[in-house]
């Protein structure tokens, strides 16, 4: 009687290696069992591209931190700076933006001398902080000056954002599936065979956010705050696989 042979599953890892600074990323081949089944052959590849484009969104957080001796005359001098202080945003951003609250905290205060078995407490703080997010990237230098001004004594964080993005989201998966392609070719070529079509192809695109520091603010400043935001990155990967005819 003659007896079909059941192929042994191979599979063929090849060491990681750079041909002309293209990192090669995989490949591999694997053999169904069955006397009708062919062997696939895959070679898949990660690619990245970036793109810049300008920001178009600005989200700034202020902050307005008061003491007092008492929790509620702590919480009282801070609801009047923070009031003060919206009414000024407000006043300032129009119909360009939205003002938020971005927390609230009250804490005590202890003397933390060495020598004291139990620290006492000696006052509160308050703490108020504001988000606003726009549009309107030239107003963000006078929103800052308008706030501290109004009685606002921290910033906590200026973000610039990318919200219309498709333009440059589509650069960058352009540029990262030539980058994928190239390092394929690449492959394909040093192991000495032919890529086939594509079976896989995944992308993912992100931008990044340009952050400024945090930082402290003073009160008495007549000076206006220049804000630069520069570009913002968008960057994408797309990972191809190719079978190996």
């Amino acid at each position: 009687m003659k007896m079909n042979r059941i192929l042994p599953a191979v599979v063929i890892a090849a060491l990681p290696l750079t041909i002309f600074g293209i990192s090669a990323l995989a490949i591999s081949a694997s053999a169904q069992s069955g006397p009708n089944t062919t062997a696939q052959r895959i070679i898949a590849v990660d690619g990245t591209g970036e793109a810049r484009t300008s920001p178009d969104n600005a989200e700034l957080s202020v902050a307005i931190e008061t003491t007092g001796a008492t929790a509620e005359e702590a919480a009282n001098r801070n609801a009047a700076l923070a009031e003060k202080v919206t009414a000024a945003l407000k006043s300032k951003l129009g119909d360009k933006g939205k003002i938020s609250t971005g927390g609230y905290s009250l804490n005590p205060e202890y003397d933390q001398r060495p020598g004291h078995e139990k620290p006492a407490i000696t006052g509160y703080s308050a703490q108020n902080s504001l988000t606003v997010e726009t549009g309107a990237i030239n107003l963000v230098g006078a929103l800052i000056d308008s706030a501290i001004s109004a009685g606002a004594n921290r910033v906590n964080y200026l973000n610039f954002s990318v919200k219309d993005d498709v333009k440059a989201r589509t650069e960058a998966i352009t540029i990262a599936t030539r980058d994928a392609k190239a390092q394929a070719d690449a492959l394909a070529s040093a192991l000495g065979v032919k890529l086939g079509k594509v079976v896989k192809a995944t992308t993912l695109a992100e931008a990044r956010p340009i952050p400024m520091q945090r930082m402290a603010m003073a009160m008495a400043t007549k000076a206006s705050t220049p804000v630069e935001p520069g570009e913002v990155t968008v960057s994408a990967t797309v990972s191809l696989t190719f079978e190996i005819e």
